[in-house]
This record gives C-alpha cells, sequence and structure tokens, in this order.
C-alpha cells in the first residue's frame, strides 16, 4: 500500500511499548462499537414494534448528525482518524447506516455498509460501517441465536411481570415459544491486506431481571464461542474481534464461564480470548449505568493471536471508551449519565461507545 496512505496513521509509541520501542513507528487503526439506542427512521414498519420511534424528518436526521458526532470522535485520543471498524445496534435497516454515512461529518471517510434484517420484534438490528480504502470485505453472514422461553430461570408469570418496564419485553412464538432477538454477524475481511474476522452482538436484554435471563445471555455466548471455534478449525491463529452490548459486564458468567475470557493478556492460552473491559471495569469505567450503578455491557474482546507482543502484523494495543461533554447529562436527576433520546428530544445514547487501538510495526 501507498506510502501516502499511511501517513495519517504514523505515531510514535513511548513509555507503553517500553523503553526499546522509544523510535519506533507504528500505524494504528481504531476499530470501535456503539449502541446507537432507538436509530429508527421515519417509516412505520408493520412487521416490527416501532410505533413510538418512527422519527420525524427533523428528529431523524438531528439523531443521523448526533450519532456521526459521536462516532468522528471516538478514540480521538491516540488516532485523529475516525475508527476504521464500527460495529453498530440498535438500528432498523441498512437505509438508516446507509444515510448515516452520508453525513457530511463522515462521507469523507468513505464508510461501505453492512447489515442484515434480523427476526428481533422491535425491528432493531446490528450492523458493521467500514472504511473502505482500508478493509475489503471477503465475506459476511447473520447468524440466528435460537433461545426459548424454558431457557428463563422463572416462569413465564414472573418474566413478563418484571419485563413490563424493559426495553425488550417478552416477544415469545405462539408454537415454537423461542424469544426472537438479533443475529450475530461475522464479518470476515482484509484490514490493509491481513485477514480478520469481526463479529458484531447484541445479546438479549436483562428482561425479567439479571438472575431469570442470564441463560440466554450465556446461550448468546455459546453461539459466539461455536463462531470463533470453527474460525480457529480453518485457522488456529485466526484474528477474531467480537464486540458488542452483551447486556452482561465482563465479570458475568457469559463472559467469564462460558467464553473463559481473561483479563491478563500473559494468562490468554493459545486458542484463547481476551477481554480488556475487565481491568476497566475493575477500574470505576462504564458504558451505562441502571439504577446509579455503572457497568460495561459495551465490549470488545480477542483471540490470542492479537496480544501477542510482535508486532510485524496488527496486534492490540490498549482499548478505552469514548465519554465527551456533549454526550453527558449536566442537570437533573441523571446527571453524569449519558444523555439519551426520549421521543421529544434528540439525544445520543444511553450507552457509551468503547474502542480498541490495532498498532502494526511501520520499518
Amino acid at each position: 500500500m501507498k506510502t501516502r496512505i499511511f501517513l495519517a496513521f504514523l505515531f510514535v509509541v513511548f513509555s507503553t511499548l517500553g523503553t526499546n520501542a522509544q523510535e519506533k513507528k507504528f500505524m494504528v487503526h481504531t476499530v470501535a462499537f456503539y449502541n446507537t439506542e432507538n436509530f429508527y427512521d421515519t417509516i412505520n414498519d408493520p412487521n416490527t414494534r416501532d410505533d413510538e420511534w418512527v422519527y420525524k424528518s427533523k428528529y431523524y436526521h438531528e439523531k443521523i448528525h448526533n450519532i456521526a458526532r459521536v462516532l468522528t470522535q471516538i478514540g480521538d485520543g491516540e488516532n485523529k482518524n475516525s475508527p476504521t471498524i464500527i460495529g453498530l445496534s440498535e438500528i432498523e435497516h441498512k437505509s438508516v447506516l446507509e444515510d448515516l454515512v452520508k453525513d457530511p461529518q463522515l462521507i469523507d471517510k468513505d464508510y461501505g455498509v453492512i447489515e442484515f434484517e434480523s427476526p428481533d420484534k422491535r425491528g432493531i438490528d446490528v450492523g458493521l460501517i467500514y472504511q473502505k480504502k482500508h478493509f475489503k470485505p471477503t465475506s459476511y453472514i447473520n447468524i440466528p441465536l435460537y433461545i426459548y422461553e424454558k431457557d428463563t430461570k422463572a416462569d413465564k408469570k414472573a418474566v413478563k411481570d418484571v419485563a413490563e418496564d424493559a426495553d425488550d419485553k417478552v416477544e415469545v412464538g405462539a408454537t415454537d415459544k423461542r424469544i426472537y432477538t438479533r443475529d450475530q454477524l461475522l464479518v470476515t475481511g482484509l484490514l490493509d491486506g491481513e485477514e480478520f474476522h469481526f463479529i458484531v452482538n447484541h445479546w438479549p436484554s436483562r428482561r425479567g431481571g439479571e438472575k431469570v435471563s442470564s441463560l440466554l445471555r450465556e446461550k448468546a455466548a455459546a453461539l459466539n464461542l461455536r463462531i470463533i471455534d470453527s474460525l480457529q478449525k480453518i485457522n488456529p491463529n485466526a484474528k477474531i474481534i467480537s464486540m458488542g452490548d452483551l447486556n452482561d459486564g465482563p465479570l458475568n458468567n457469559s463472559l467469564k464461564k462460558v467464553l473463559n475470557a481473561k483479563a491478563n493478556k500473559k494468562e490468554v492460552p493459545l486458542l484463547g480470548i481476551y477481554n480488556p473491559s475487565e481491568k476497566m471495569f475493575r477500574k470505576g469505567d462504564s458504558t451505562l449505568y441502571y439504577r446509579d450503578a455503572g457497568d460495561i455491557f459495551d465490549q470488545l474482546i480477542m483471540t490470542e493471536p492479537l496480544v501477542r507482543e510482535e508486532y510485524s502484523s496488527f496486534r492490540y494495543w490498549k482499548a478505552g471508551i469514548t465519554s465527551k461533554p456533549f454526550m453527558i447529562t449536566t442537570l437533573g436527576q441523571y446527571k453524569g449519565y449519558p444523555l439519551r433520546n426520549s421521543s421529544t428530544f434528540v439525544g445520543y445514547s444511553d450507552h457509551l461507545p468503547a474502542y480498541i487501538y490495532l498498532i502494526k510495526e511501520v520499518k
């Protein structure tokens, strides 16, 4: 790839990579995930529960502008370029992402869009946008998550009673009792010539409470693990990043027991998984708040090859959460919380975006 393309991504790494790395130059890419909260279009879809969020045109374009503003500033502390890869959730249709990437704040980045419709009854899906000059998709597929009412730890009435105030209300098939939720999106492609696999997730919510619904997210994690295993059987050194709103924190069973994600890079075995969010959570960082308690539901986890300390190809460097002043509520009961949307106010989201940096030494 021509040198001019690299120039915006070169930087000198100082103490973070050790004394011996002080004069080395690295190319950096940011990979991010953002739950955009109720990012619906202006058209009422009779097949989904979108009635409350059918936006008027002015509201819709303000929402696009706000989300684009956030995306341009994710990870800008170490990389002034907006993220090369961005996973997104709570978007209604592919057309929403197509409108988003045309916003004046993003159009010069020339983002491509990947999205599939899922069976979620709210009509919200996951998607991925990518800078075309750096990432070339070679395949992509949506993989359904099959979970059922019996997979909760409480009876139907108990779940329904607690779920009335939840965003994800109970939606089960009349005959098969399947709970309809988001598919998992798998995108494979070449990041500046290196093969990467990205899985975009929005796992089942905590409707009915954490304990009642935990098995649903454990099954989502098990599907994630099967996808990762299948890729590793083809290539044990596969570079896989799974990202999303997992509706669980780094210490929950879905991450710690099902995926066996490690918080320390040195403890990650071959074919294992590293989760930088755990250390961030223990430090007090959060991507969302509920009843005055913060947690990190928005996570990016990765396979072992990305944490090897050798930088001739892309490796993980560090992780972060973007929290700009304009994204935060400044007054009232929810002061300090993310500035979310309502049916009358155009905010940003009830989540903050998470990101990681990938770096590669440039000789």
